[in-house]
């Protein structure tokens, strides 16, 4: 009997904790936001590309180590601004190196590749924010890769927002967004059509309101 109360005990105190955070975790129309400038989460944020190899398979590869501000503007959403800066250094492949062949360090350093040494920053930052849907806009903006800059646009989807954020006890919000560029565009014609020149490019990010 004492082990069924406890148990009935246990569950009415889970059943309650449940209940209040499921009300925690209750969404931010963007509008009703805080404006500010919002650092991206790098803990929940992912940045890949590919491109089609030899007519086979679209090869996906990740940068690890970028950094990301949206200079947040609810009152007029066409008025805020994104910069990011990625580390080209950070590149990584699914190619295991060897003694013989380190592939993410000839992608990194060589010279018709990303060229690092050279070039070590790839950056982006917006031009205009064009709102297309309740939750979905275009980006518009310049990237600079190789020492070039291009006109790019951001395909982007608001995923949602928390005034407070259940962990993090900040404001917070996410966003999905892709982009396809043509790399020859920045001077990076290596091995086309062998290996295309489109690369589709994949962003998945938190940003949290800095203090």
């Amino acid at each position: 009997m004492k082990n069924a109360l406890f148990a009935a005990a246990f569950a009415m105190v889970s059943l309650t904790a449940a209940s209040a955070f499921a009300q925690d975790m209750k969404m931010t129309p963007w509008k009703d936001m805080p404006a500010g400038v919002y650092s991206v989460d790098k803990y929940h944020a992912s940045l890949t590309w590919k491109v089609m190899h030899a007519g086979l398979s679209n090869y996906t590869a990740r940068f690890k180590s970028f950094d990301a501000d949206i200079t947040f503007d609810p009152a007029d959403i066409t008025k805020s601004k994104v910069s990011a800066k990625i580390d080209p250094a950070s590149l990584e492949t699914d190619f295991v190196p060897t003694a013989e062949k380190d592939f993410n360090k000839n992608l990194i350093t060589q010279e018709q590749w990303f060229n690092a040494g050279k070039f070590p920053e790839i950056m982006f930052n917006s031009t205009k924010i064009e709102v297309t849907g309740d939750n979905t806009g275009k980006i518009h903006g310049d990237l600079t890769l190789l020492g070039v800059t291009k006109p790019v646009v951001l395909d982007a989807t608001f995923n949602g927002a928390y005034a407070v954020q259940p962990f993090s006890q900040k404001a917070a919000m996410g966003f999905s967004a892709t982009t396809s560029i043509s790399r020859s565009d920045f001077g990076m014609s290596t091995y086309v059509p062998m290996i295309g020149d489109k690369v589709d490019i994949i962003i998945e990010a938190e940003f949290a309101k800095k203090d």
